[in-house]
């Protein structure tokens, strides 16, 4: 397919793997909506909507920054009025923001455990819905959920439950809504295989040495440039993860992703 003229509506996309698969695209020549919170500069997280904007223009495409909190109705619907207004519809939905924090049942305070299930588990439902009346008008229109397979192995529970079912939220609203809109609109889920060279890598998981056994953010943009390649009416419903999607398209020399070829990989939860 081609991602020429097409709107792809990004929830935090000012850095990482949002931002990788925003320029992959770009370089298609696909508008990008880039809907995030980062409006000022962090010494802490790179990027702003601003700049991710800039980045997206030079990768080829067409930008828009929105600064929108998915965790807010009006906030969400602001943000896409704006990306149709601007460009006349959205073909193509990437939930790709998310909270993290993995704690034990007595060390997670409410107000993160509501940050997780708001962003993570609200603010997809919420954007999905509202982004919805427009892709049911496009003649291609993907939502792409950034979540992992659906592993219900206690392990994955028992160290950080309340991370773990925000992030299960995500790929249950796979599971519903490819049902619900069975050839209208492909919807998926999109997982990587070991740890990702983010932000929330480096600052909150492992610092420099869990970085240095990650990939980068490229090898999920590759693959999502391939999982909305194809038919939504064919392809829905699925929980893709990055390395068995890439070597379903007959790429296996994944070394190039690695922020240290040749060296050892961390594997990623829920895998």
């Amino acid at each position: 397919m081609n991602f020429k003229n097409k709107t792809v509506f990004i929830t935090g996309g000012t850095r990482g793997i949002g931002l990788a698969i925003g320029k992959r695209l770009a370089r298609e020549g696909a508008n990008i909506v880039i809907a995030a919170k980062t409006v000022e500069p962090n010494p802490k997280l790179e990027g702003t909507i601003y700049t991710a904007a800039v980045e997206i223009e030079q990768a080829g495409g067409q930008a828009l920054a929105v600064q929108c909190d998915i965790r807010f109705e009006d906030e969400v619907e602001n943000a896409v009025n704006q990306a149709v207004e601007k460009f006349g519809g959205i073909d193509i939905l990437i939930n790709n923001a998310s909270a993290i924090s993995l704690t034990p049942t007595l060390q997670t305070s409410m107000k993160r455990y509501d940050l997780m299930h708001q962003i993570n588990g609200r603010g997809t439902f919420l954007t999905s819905q509202k982004c919805l009346p427009y892709l049911l008008k496009s003649d291609n229109p993907h939502i792409l959920n950034l979540s992992p397979p659906l592993n219900f192995e206690p392990k994955w529970f028992g160290p950080h439950v309340a991370y773990s079912i925000s992030k299960y939220n995500m790929s249950l609203f796979v599971l519903g809504m490819a049902e619900e809109f069975k050839g209208k609109v492909g919807v998926n889920a999109l997982w990587p295989r070991t740890t990702i060279a983010t932000a929330a890598v480096q600052n909150l998981l492992g610092g420099n040495d869990m970085v240095n056994m990650s990939r980068k953010p490229e090898i999920l943009a590759d693959a999502a440039y391939y999982i909305l390649s194809r038919s939504a009416k064919d392809c829905s419903g699925n929980f893709f993860v990055d390395d068995e999607l890439l070597a379903s398209e007959g790429i296996h020399d994944l070394d190039k992703y690695a922020v240290t070829p040749g060296g050892p990989l961390m594997p990623d939860f829920f895998v």
